[in-house]
C-alpha cells in the first residue's frame, strides 16, 4: 500500500466532509472512519420553510399534506456530484414520494470522483419530496430529500 495514496484518500475525505469513506478494487481497500462532528448538521438540517414553487419534474405530495410543515426534515449532500435515485438504470429507485423510511435507509447515491457513495436517512419518517432529478450534478448542501417526522 502506497502511503502517499492512503493520504490523497484521507484527504479527500476531510475535504469532501464525510464521516466515512471506502474504496475496494481487486488490489486494495481503503475505508476511512473521521469524527462526526459537523457532519450530522451537513447531512439532515432544519428546513428554511421556503415555499416557493418546486422545479419541474419533483416529485411531491398533495397540497394538504404539503401546507403542514411541522416535523419537515431537509436531507442535504454532504459533497458535490452526480445525483442517482437507484443503484444501476435498470432498478427501481431506493425510494419513492410517501414511502416510509427509517435511519440507515439507503436514500441515493452521490457519485464523486468516481466512488459512488450511498446517502442514508439518519430519521424516520416518510418521504415527502425528491428534490433532485436523477443523473442531476449536486452542489455540497443542496437539498435531495424533504422528509416528514
Amino acid at each position: 500500500m502506497d502511503l502517499e495514496k492512503l493520504k490523497k484518500f484521507v484527504q479527500f475525505a476531510k475535504d469532501s466532509g464525510v464521516s466515512e469513506l471506502k474504496y475496494e478494487n481487486e488490489d486494495e481497500k481503503f475505508s476511512v472512519t473521521l469524527p462526526v462532528g459537523s457532519y450530522a448538521s451537513q447531512l439532515v438540517n432544519i428546513p428554511q420553510f421556503n415555499h416557493s414553487e418546486p422545479e419541474k419534474g419533483h416529485e411531491k405530495l398533495t397540497d394538504k399534506q404539503d401546507s403542514k410543515d411541522d416535523g419537515l426534515v431537509e436531507i442535504t449532500s454532504p459533497f458535490v456530484g452526480t445525483f442517482y435515485r437507484s443503484p444501476s438504470p435498470e432498478t427501481s429507485s431506493f425510494v419513492q414520494v410517501g414511502e416510509n423510511v427509517s435511519p440507515g435507509k439507503v436514500l441515493c447515491i452521490v457519485e464523486a470522483m468516481k466512488i459512488m457513495n450511498e446517502i442514508e436517512s439518519d430519521i424516520s419518517g416518510e418521504v415527502v419530496e425528491v428534490c433532485v432529478e436523477n443523473e442531476n450534478y449536486v452542489e455540497f448542501g443542496q437539498v435531495l430529500f424533504k422528509i416528514r417526522r
